[in-house]
């Protein structure tokens, strides 16, 4: 089987748009391919963060996924797995500054840090992390990574990092990881659909996978549809995004059914917000559940969860013991 490897920062709660752009398609790639998911809790100490928030949130990141249908034995803690950031030092020596200069992530972070604090620092970490998620990809030789449009550059630099390792050591040591893109639903914010669904920009721009039966269909009840702004004969992008929803959640039917009605002249956006709040909750309550189930073990969960990231380590452990043995180190 090919390999797979791909990460999520615990970052708090999953929403609907983490989970159609990602985690959803994780839990069908396993029936296709080895895989290796990673919540990357190093990761999340680039930006200023609290020590007992990351904790709770690793173990969250952790629940939500095992909810939502990721196999336990693929799941692994990254910070578990410390010979990610000792190759990482390792690669920094052959990846390239201009490279790390050029990363729109650091700079689109760099300006979320000043405008939240015109006094805050921008840590070395969040310039070299780059370099940390090649390690994360190049540790266990991942074939794949799964990845939007938007991740690109990174995998770019970390075929570019493979590559100068190859020729620096003089052997075709790693794969050249290749981004394994899928069709996934871009999912706007309800309350302002020109943007992408998001937690940074507050609460009600996000449904909460996990969230309450009666506040999601309170927030979907409340999406925007036409602002007015549209058009005349053209869709408004808030209806667009709710047909997206229910297409996304599997109510093809009802979709066709009212898209229908939307041809022909009758725009009915209460049954529309009915119908995407009924399949909604159709798709999350099934996960809600598991959930429970998940928390009222989860002790045992946690520990099934180490006993998994010692079982990915070893792999680690040998890609490692071969890397110091290629570049020279005792």
């Amino acid at each position: 089987m090919k390999n797979v490897l791909s990460g999520i920062q615990p970052t708090g709660d999953l929403h609907l748009g983490n989970y159609f752009g990602a985690v959803r398609n994780w839990v069908h790639l396993q029936d296709q391919y080895e895989c290796r998911y990673s919540v990357v809790d190093y990761h999340s100490i680039t930006m200023p963060y609290r020590a007992e928030t990351l904790r709770e949130n690793t173990w969250k990141m952790v629940f939500y996924l095992l909810a939502c249908g990721v196999k336990p034995e693929n799941l692994f803690i990254q910070s578990l797995v410390p010979e990610h950031v000792e190759l990482s030092w390792i690669l920094s020596s052959v990846a390239s500054y201009g490279e790390l200069n050029r990363m729109t992530q650091f700079k689109d972070k760099t300006d979320q840090l000043h405008e939240a604090d015109k006094d805050s620092f921008v840590s070395v970490g969040l310039f070299a992390y780059p370099v940390l998620q090649a390690a994360d990809i190049l540790i266990y030789r991942a074939d794949y990574v799964p990845v939007g449009k938007d991740q690109e550059q990174h995998l770019e630099l970390s075929r570019h990092i493979a590559q100068r390792f190859n020729h620096q050591f003089g052997q075709e040591y790693f794969v050249h990881p290749e981004p394994l893109f899928t069709e996934t639903p871009k999912i706007l914010s309800l309350a302002d659909p020109n943007k992408k669904m998001s937690k940074s920009l507050g609460e009600k721009h996000y449904i909460n996978l996990f969230g309450e039966e009666d506040k999601v269909r309170k927030q979907i009840k409340s999406a925007v549809t036409d602002a007015g702004t549209t058009p005349a004969g053209q869709m408004s992008t808030g209806v667009q995004n709710l047909f997206e929803l229910l297409r996304a959640c599997g109510a093809q039917e009802a979709h066709d059914s009212l898209m229908a009605d939307y041809e022909a002249g009758t725009r009915q956006y209460g049954a529309l917000k009915q119908a995407v709040a009924d399949a909604v909750v159709a798709l999350i309550n099934p996960m809600r559940e598991r959930l429970v189930e998940l928390n009222a073990n989860s002790e045992q969960v946690q520990a099934e969860i180490r006993a998994s990231s010692a079982r990915i380590r070893q792999r680690a452990q040998q890609t490692l013991r071969e890397v110091r043995e290629i570049a020279g180190l005792i």
